[in-house]
């Protein structure tokens, strides 16, 4: 039996260490042990709550695998000739149905506290709509003026590595959104389903043709992020990725300028607008009358 195992054991021991010589290992970045690095609330939650469950997952499977080398020691034929006859144990039964319950439990809390918290959609200070499309996505900002963009990926030739660009990663028209802000995104398609998925924003919500899903992020960190549309959609779908830039809150209104659009109004802005024109619709009145008197005197 050893020697049956030595030969692909050799083989796989050869294969990696050649593909260690390989220079795409030149790539290999530390987050590539676990998720990538978090840059909204919901996925750092989303971290806490996969961090508490490897260490549950790890003890189960130490306790199975300690449990499975005591049973091979302890009840093999050799030590063990004349095995037990005993069928039923109330206590190994009530533990061994007791103790998943009270694991799942453990589990659900920080579940559905999670759940609630990843779909609880806080008061958007910008929205922007995201439509999938065969092989490309389309990014609309419909508080902020006539807006629309559409993301396609660079071709290999296109990529300027100078720029920080990655080839099937980078766009010719990322989103760009503000740092710090909480934003909406309205997701469909227009054919066939895909899958807008953002890793480092903990983000992965389905475009569906004539469903309107949503997902909310408040990104922390100015950056470039990407993702990939995450449903089978059809022969291209591997080659529509998508890339969002987040930047300072002045480098957005910037860009919405550039883009011959407008800022969203805040609440107190769109009060203010409302208080000054109240003033002058109930001062024109007044205004009219004293004139009127005022002809009327003088006549």
């Amino acid at each position: 039996m050893i020697k049956n195992l030595f030969l692909p054991l050799f083989a796989f021991l050869a294969v990696f260490t050649l593909s260690l010589t390989n220079p795409a290992f030149a790539e290999i970045v530390p987050w590539q042990m676990d998720f990538q690095d978090a840059v909204t609330p919901a996925m750092e939650h989303i971290n806490s709550f996969h961090n508490m469950l490897l260490y549950i997952i790890s003890g189960i499977v130490a306790f199975v695998t300690i449990l499975l080398v005591y049973v091979l020691i302890r009840f093999n034929a050799k030590a063990n000739p004349v095995p037990s006859t005993t069928t039923h144990n109330v206590l190994l039964e009530v533990i061994w149905t007791v103790v998943p319950v009270v694991i799942l439990i453990v589990i659900a809390v920080p579940s559905f506290k999670l759940l609630f918290f990843e779909a609880r959609n806080p008061e958007p200070e910008l929205t922007v709509k995201v439509t999938g499309y065969q092989w490309y996505w389309g990014y609309e900002y419909p508080e902020n003026g006539d807006i629309a963009i559409t993301s396609n990926m660079l071709a290999k030739k296109e990529v300027d590595t100078s720029k920080g660009q990655t080839y099937l990663l980078s766009a010719d028209n990322p989103m760009v959104i503000p740092v710090d802000t909480n934003v909406m995104f309205q997701v469909t398609a227009s054919d066939v389903i895909h899958s807008f998925a953002m890793p480092q924003f903990g983000i992965k919500v389905d475009a569906v043709p004539g469903r309107l899903n949503s997902a909310w992020a408040r990104v922390t960190k100015v950056g470039t992020y990407y993702g990939q549309c995450s449903e089978l959609c059809g022969k291209n779908h591997g080659f529509m990725p998508i890339e969002i830039k987040v930047v300072s809150k002045e480098d957005f209104a910037a860009w919405i300028k550039k883009q011959g659009g407008h800022l969203k109004e805040t609440p107190a802005a769109t009060e203010a607008k409302a208080e000054v024109k109240e003033e002058i619709q109930s001062a024109a009145p007044i205004e009219a009358k004293d004139v009127a008197t005022e002809i009327k005197t003088n006549k």
